[in-house]
Formats: C-alpha cells, structure tokens, sequence
C-alpha cells in the first residue's frame, strides 16, 4: 500500500509571509507543497504566477505541485518548468491541446498530470492517462479555497481508480477540495493516494498533527 501524499495548498497561506509559511509546512511534515496558479479568466480568481514557484523553490526542497487553473496552458510550460515546478498539472477544459500540453511538460523535465472538474466526466481522462503521473480529481469548482466537498468526488475517484489500475498502475490519483480530518479517510479509501488541503491545514492549531491525522 503506498503511503499518503499531504499537499498543503498554498492557497490557503498568508502570502505576506510566503517563506515562513513553506518553512512551517515543512516542519510540519508535509510532503509537497500544492501552487494553485489561477488566471481570471478559466476560473474567476487570479493568484500567481510562475515567479512565486521561483521564490518558493529558494526555500524549499519539497515537490512543488503546481496546478494550472488557466486558459491554453501550454503557453506558459517552459516558464514554470524554469521556475523550479515539479509536477504540472493542467485541467483538460481549459484547452483544445491537452496531450500536447502534457508531452510538453515532459520534456521540459517535469512530471506531468491531467485535472478533471467537478461536472467533467472521468471517462475523459481515459486517453490522457498513459501519460500522466498525476491525476486530479477537483471535489470542488476550482477558482477559490473554503469551499465544501462535492460528496460525488468519491464515486468519481473510485472510478478513477479502476480506470488507472487497468491503464498505468504507476499513475499517482490526487484529490483536491474541501478535504479535512473528518473526510479524508473517506477519500483514502474511495483510491486517493496524495491529498491536497487548504485551511484544513494552514489554519490548524497544530499542522503537524493534523498532517499525522491524514496519514493514519
């Protein structure tokens, strides 16, 4: 059985204060470090860009997980892959070039991963993953933290699941959105292997144990 991923998601973090953030995520036995890049455009938020993956791989060894919420990512590979990212993930309705999008994360030396939302089917993912690393499934709308799990998400990832095993068994399931203590189990045994959270995390009184609650 392979052992749980735990994602901070940046997101939820003071970005006054982004260095001793990352540092207490890494006290705190993190596993990678979740960047949700938004655009204004895909989804209603923007957040960042490829500069604040520069500044936090200063700081930090941890994967970066970065997460493209943003129109035809491909425009933009070279730049994250510079900037230090080590999975890139893209969701496949924010471009017509998403096998391209993802050969090209490959080759700039990145590892590469497909993101569905919540009302896009998981069957879509079925030709992208004999590349992928990395698939998400979002179990909210992607554009802002906080909100509350879809409870769908589970069926989606038991699906996912199926789907990998019998395409690439290697392939890492991630999950993203609205996940706590109390449901994170739920989501681990649904086929979740890395689970990005937000203030479930950053706005514990003790991230440590919240991240050893995730674990178990």
């Amino acid at each position: 059985m392979k052992n749980t991923i735990i994602a901070p998601s940046i997101l939820s973090a003071n970005f006054a204060d982004m260095g001793r953030e990352i540092d207490r995520m890494v006290q705190a036995g993190a596993d990678w470090i979740h960047c949700d890049v938004m655009d204004g455009i895909f989804v209603p938020n923007i957040t960042f860009g490829p500069k604040m993956i520069k500044d936090i791989r200063k700081t930090t060894s941890l994967i970066l997980d970065v997460h493209l919420m943003i129109t035809e990512p491909i425009r933009y590979i070279s730049e994250f892959a510079s900037a230090g990212a080590d999975y890139i993930t893209i969701q496949v309705e924010s471009t017509d070039k998403v096998e391209e999008t993802l050969r090209l994360i490959k080759e700039k030396g990145c590892k590469c991963g497909a993101v569905i939302s919540p009302d896009t089917p998981v069957e879509v993912l079925r030709k992208y993953l004999p590349l992928c690393d990395l698939a998400l499934v979002m179990s909210v709308h992607p554009g802002f933290g906080g909100q509350k799990f879809i409870e769908n998400s589970l069926n989606k990832l038991a699906e996912l699941k199926k789907l990998r095993d019998e395409i690439n068994p290697n392939c890492i399931i991630e999950i993203d959105g609205g996940i706590t203590e109390e449901n994170v189990q739920l989501v681990k045994n649904a086929g979740a292997e890395a689970i990005v959270a937000g203030s479930a995390i950053f706005g514990s009184k003790d991230p440590k144990q919240t991240i050893v609650n995730m674990k178990l």
